[in-house]
């Protein structure tokens, strides 16, 4: 009989070098891409890529192959539901959460119809964010974990 997977054994598995998780965080803010990354880092062991803007984003999406991309919506060069287009084209399996201050319903819908999975306002508690990722993380280590049992 096939093992379902638990708590316990996810948290095992996040620690397992075999389950490395990539996330590409895009944003025009240092201070933003820095503070997520510690985030991440520190509270899921998970590693990140850095982009400045859309354009990079999308190079640096192909160069690292990232299982979540986290990006911003105003910055120069390409914005972000731009660049989510692009990004879902070439990578339609990779969920993009994005994390702005202009999460208001008219640029919502336009960031869900790009691609765009969930949009998360910065000025609300990064903790959200954080834990949306684990959770898409964590649903996606489930089949895995069940399979492998």
């Amino acid at each position: 009989m096939a093992e379902s997977w638990n708590e316990d054994k996810v948290s095992f598995q996040l620690g397992n070098l075999a389950y490395v998780k990539r996330i590409l965080i895009v944003d025009d803010s240092p201070l933003i891409r820095g503070s997520l990354r510690v985030l991440l880092e520190e509270q899921l062991g998970i590693e990140v890529a850095e982009a400045e803007n859309g354009s990079d984003g999308i190079d640096k999406a192909q160069k690292v192959h990232p299982d979540l991309i986290v990006i911003d919506l105003v910055m120069p060069v390409m914005n972000g539901i731009d660049a989510s287009r692009v990004l879902k084209r070439l990578m339609p399996a990779v969920p993009i959460l994005m994390f702005t201050t202009f999460a208001d319903p008219h640029l919502k819908n336009a960031a869900l119809a790009a691609g765009v999975q969930a949009v998360f306002d910065k000025t609300d508690a990064a903790t959200q964010l954080i834990d949306s990722i684990q959770q898409l993380l964590l649903d996606d280590l489930a089949p895995a974990l069940t399979s492998a049992a």
